[in-house]
């Protein structure tokens, strides 16, 4: 209860069910198969699971509204039958599904509901008012979206509701943030433990707190890092992936002018003056590689950073992975954290060849005995290829989500449940 009025939203665990209709909004978007449209990874539906069985065995009689796909990847947006069998499976209880978001069909059945029952209606985005390009071309305020055809038709219907979907909580759409505005308002497991434990990594870290940033997505990374180090909240910044890459050439170590071109053909240079900035002003906040993995033959060669500075031969390779020396460096510094923080895999895991770093400073994290938070759909594959998911103290299901609230950005979601938690406690 502590943590929960410190992030101050209002938990199911303090709410009574029995007897309640409650709206629940998970994020079950789930990866699809483009073949056959199957689910191919269940783990959103997992996470959801625990609220709902948690509703359900509180005696509530829940209508779930979700989304899956989007206009922007229209070849996952489906009905969500098949998310409504999977829930059956993961609560044990039936959740039956009807093709329908907030029609007459839909009200009818949430009025005929049970105590104990579930419906999941039709996918979110079948709405215009659900989809990416409503939200930036409208830009409704969460009052105004009160007038929204989803909220008018399904607000007067409930007692509760319930919110429990972090990994979208970068969205301003109605089904994230109105409700809040009309309805008693809770978040659900998930939510309530993944700010809890991204609160704790953002402004009550262990100390030495370090942050392991990788990836090709270099802007999630750089997104964080100016903001991590200017509250003190990262003590190092372990670098892996483009993001080490950039950084050596911040500090004027140069790789060559193929790196250069790798780096101009995905539009990264940029980023080289903004990490000579953070570089200058924290220099010794960053640990950048000592050496770096390259293809000689067709077999894994690495080479020390000072010497690719100085060869030219070795300025026409790309460095898919970190060395040796690197990973033995980032292994000390994680043996001695008191929290990590992980966002990115430290090379092109997906090849047997550059795995390395990745799978030994995974392994490192794992087992270490600091605080370990890792977040984002690369990562959380790694970690699964390399690891034991259990073996860490939170895993985040959010990508974009977390990205931003690292970066000190309120999200649209928990600005809503913290309007809702003023209110309600009154």
């Amino acid at each position: 209860m502590e943590e929960v009025n410190r992030i101050r939203m209002t938990s199911i665990d303090d709410v009574a069910l029995k007897g309640k209709t409650v709206l629940f909004r998970p994020d079950i978007n789930s990866p699809i198969d483009p073949a056959t449209k199957k689910i191919v990874n269940t783990n959103r539906l997992e996470k959801a699971a625990p609220t709902l069985t948690h509703l359900l065995e509180g005696g509530a009689k829940v209508a779930i509204i979700a989304h899956q796909g989007d206009t922007l990847d229209y070849q996952n947006l489906i009905p969500l039958s098949e998310h409504a069998s999977i829930l059956s499976s993961l609560t044990g209880r039936t959740v039956t599904y009807l093709d329908d978001v907030c029609g007459p069909k839909a009200i009818e059945t949430v009025k005929t509901l049970k105590e104990g029952e579930a419906v999941l209606l039709g996918n979110l985005r079948y709405l215009s008012e659900e989809i990416t390009a409503f939200e930036k071309e409208v830009k409704l305020a969460p009052q105004e979206m009160q007038s929204t055809w989803l909220v008018r038709s399904l607000a007067p219907l409930f007692d509760l509701y319930v919110n429990d979907a972090f990994a979208a909580a970068h969205r301003s759409s109605p089904s994230m943030v109105a409700f809040q505005e009309v309805l008693p308002t809770a978040g659900g497991k998930q939510l309530v433990a993944e700010y809890t434990a991204l609160s704790n990594v953002a402004s009550h870290p262990i100390h030495p707190c370090i942050f392991v940033l990788g990836g090709g997505k270099i802007s999630d990374a750089f997104g964080m890092m100016k903001h991590v180090l200017a509250n003190n909240t990262a003590d190092k910044i372990l670098c892996g992936g483009i993001t080490a890459l950039v950084m050596l050439l911040a500090q004027n170590k140069e790789l060559g002018q193929r790196i250069r071109t790798f780096l101009q053909d995905r539009d990264l240079t940029h980023f080289i003056n903004e990490a000579r900035e953070l570089v200058t002003t924290w220099p010794d906040r960053f640990v950048t590689p000592l050496d770096l993995a390259y293809e000689q033959d067709g077999k894994r060669m690495e080479a020390d950073v000072s010497k690719i500075v100085e060869s030219n031969e070795l300025q026409t390779k790309l460095f898919p992975d970190l060395g040796s020396k690197s990973i033995e460096l980032y292994k000390t510094e994680i043996a001695k954290a008191g929290s990590v923080f992980v966002n990115g895999p430290a090379g092109v895991y997906e090849d047997s060849r550059w795995e390395k770093a990745t799978k030994e400073i995974w392994k490192a994290i794992a087992a270490c005995n600091a605080y370990t938070v890792i977040g984002g759909g690369d990562t959380i594959t790694a970690a699964t290829k390399f690891t034991n998911l259990e073996d860490y103290s939170y895993v985040c299901t959010a990508g974009g989500a977390m990205v931003r609230f690292l970066s000190g950005k309120k999200l649209p979601l928990i600005l809503a449940m913290e309007k809702a938690w003023e209110r309600d406690k009154e």
